[in-house]
């Protein structure tokens, strides 16, 4: 008794794959000499925006689904800690220059000295010819100008010490401010909030996400090719997308990517008479100028038919011609004359 449903069921399970296969092979066979067709799902590039130190969340200021700008700040990490060690960096450099104030005086003082000693040195020779002073003397003078020259020498030593101590002290006060930075969360793409990942007061490792944003710019549709089509489709070549969720609607694409090495397709894309077959992974990508226009409509994961032009001298039929959602405040007659 049991039996009897459960050979329903597979009964209806291969019916409905055999029902697949067979429109999937009218689909191709309806299309002009020169056009492929395969299945795909939508997919938009994910970008995580994640804290590169460890630290306290302060503040995220987005929720899922929000729209975001790229520069758009989307979290803060608490800089309380930080913040003190950006005033004892910003004191040591205002030491810094004093020290090195005070080494540049004493260098001038070393000059003046030098200057002094120089003088009383060509005095005490002047006199030494009139043997008015002492050969010793004139010995006395001269060492003390070069006691002089060489405190001038130490003096210079000093301020550049001094000098090197205040770029140390400055470069330690801008490693502080880009921590600081870094602890501020801004998204690095246009898009849509898909995950909030984290909570304030949650403490995170260095690199824990906080966001995952939708980045609107980039999305494609990834389908599959056997040989025979994928080995004549040219990187930028003309498709078209058809989603399920939207058949009357036709969205331009363009070959993006082309794998380099075949592969057996997954499971949930293709049929299990086409897993039997190599196949090429091509990502189909939509023109991010046409993104920003259709941002509100963009969903990852809608499924669909891909069309691609293998043959450059194929013609579209006009069921395949560019039919496009009216964008807020135009008509559709207006976007589809475009």
């Amino acid at each position: 008794m049991r039996a009897a449903p459960l050979l329903g069921l597979i009964a209806l399970i291969g019916i409905a794959v055999g029902g697949y296969a067979y429109w999937n092979a009218q689909l191709s066979a309806m299309l002009p000499a020169g056009l492929a067709v395969a299945n795909g799902r939508i997919e938009v590039e994910r970008v995580d925006i994640s804290t590169k130190l460890a630290g306290r969340v302060a503040e995220i200021r987005v929720r899922e689904g929000d729209a975001v700008q790229s520069g758009d700040i989307v979290a803060r990490m608490d800089v309380t800690e930080v913040q003190a060690q950006l005033l004892a960096a910003k004191a040591a450099v205002r030491r810094a220059f004093e020290a090195t104030g005070k080494a540049e005086a004493e260098v001038a003082i070393r000059e003046a000295e030098h200057k002094l000693a120089e003088v009383e040195l060509r005095r005490a020779t002047e006199l030494e010819r009139r043997s008015a002073v002492s050969t010793a003397e004139v010995d006395r003078r001269r060492a003390q100008s070069e006691v002089a020259k060489a405190e001038i020498l130490g003096a210079k030593a000093t301020v550049r010490d001094a000098r090197a101590a205040r770029e140390a002290a400055e470069a330690q006060v801008a490693q502080i401010e880009a921590t600081i930075a870094d602890m501020t969360l801004r998204t690095p793409v246009s898009g849509r909030v898909e995950y909030r990942l984290a909570q304030p007061g949650e403490v995170l490792a260095a690199g824990g996400r906080v966001v995952t944003v939708l980045d609107l710019t980039d999305v494609f549709m990834t389908i599959f090719l056997p040989t025979g089509q994928a080995g004549r489709v040219a990187h930028g070549s003309e498709a078209r997308i058809v989603l399920d969720a939207a058949p009357s609607y036709v969205v331009p694409a363009t070959v993006s990517f082309i794998a380099a090495e075949a592969q057996f397709t997954p499971k949930s894309v293709e049929t299990s008479s086409e897993r039997e077959k190599l196949m090429y992974r091509v990502k189909l990508a939509i023109d991010p100028k046409l993104l920003e226009t259709y941002r509100d409509y963009v969903r990852a994961g809608l499924t669909g038919n891909a069309y691609v032009r293998i043959d450059r001298t194929a013609e579209w039929p006009a069921n395949l011609a560019p039919r496009l959602p009216p964008p807020p405040d135009v008509d559709a007659e207006t976007v589809n004359a475009r």
